[in-house]
């Protein structure tokens, strides 16, 4: 699928994203957070739902913990504008709490339709619930940093789970191991 096509699936899906009524958070979120990023990309980050600041601006981490993937991004030169990144769900969960079963149920059709567009040759999941979508039963302490090979929307993908950024704010030694992860991860890209 070339770039434009890619562009323009991405666009109306991300107008669908914005009326979607899929579960009940519409009604306390400011607005759908769908997603951004180059459409041709070959690495997706994957989060696991808007904050304060996400919902407040309709964009994926850019707050604190965007600032910090923003920096472990030119740690490893690569820019922001050269990946897609995105949530499994797309409207913020009240207080932020963590988000429901059922609500990543209702809005797991748009990030898998995101990923198929995109289709990226790596997906790099931030935080337990991404990581959930594609190794469930996995612990995101005993796993994070490596590569797993994992069949999605019928095709093989290279899924890598790491630590949310939110995680390695609050905690030195997640800091540490986000960090190492992500230098792995240039190593993958390379």
């Amino acid at each position: 699928m070339d770039l434009d096509v890619k562009q323009q699936k991405l666009t109306l899906l991300s107008r669908q994203i914005s009326s979607c009524r899929g579960c009940p958070l519409y009604k306390s979120a400011t607005q759908a957070v769908p997603g951004e990023g180059n459409p041709d990309s070959k690495i997706v980050f994957i989060g696991e739902g808007p904050g304060y600041y996400e919902d407040q601006q309709g964009r994926p981490f850019v707050g604190q913990s965007g600032q910090l993937l923003n920096y472990l991004l030119q740690l490893i030169e690569v820019g922001r504008r050269d990946v897609w990144i995105g949530n499994v769900i797309k409207h913020r969960p009240p207080q932020n709490r963590d988000p429901f079963p059922e609500e990543i149920e209702a809005c797991k059709i748009w990030i898998d339709k995101q990923v198929e567009i995109i289709n990226p040759e790596i997906i790099v999941t931030l935080g337990r619930f991404s990581m959930a979508k594609f190794l469930p039963l996995a612990k995101i302490s005993l796993i994070h940093g490596r590569n797993f090979m994992v069949k999605f929307m019928g095709k093989e993908r290279k899924v890598v789970p790491m630590f949310h950024p939110a995680a390695a704010l609050r905690k030195a030694e997640v800091m540490k191991m986000i960090k190492e992860d992500f230098l792995k991860l240039k190593n993958e890209l390379a």
